[in-house]
């Protein structure tokens, strides 16, 4: 996965476009484990407070992790 792009420097549609590549399937789920991590919740949903600047990408992914 790569780097997510910093708040301080993109666009709201910068961020969501990262979100939605990040976290695309991948129509492997015994490989990928995407949906595993997501628990078959929607990236943009869980990642919209990245996506409108308000936390950071590392502290959604911290939370959603719990």
């Amino acid at each position: 996965m790569a780097t997510p792009p910093a708040i301080e420097s993109t666009t709201r549609e910068q961020r969501r476009a990262f979100v939605r590549e990040s976290w695309k399937c991948m129509h492997n789920c015994e490989l990928c484990g995407k949906c595993h991590i997501l628990k078959g919740r929607d990236a943009e949903t869980l990642y919209a407070d990245y996506i409108e600047g308000r936390r950071s990408y590392l502290d959604v992914t911290l939370e959603i992790r719990k």
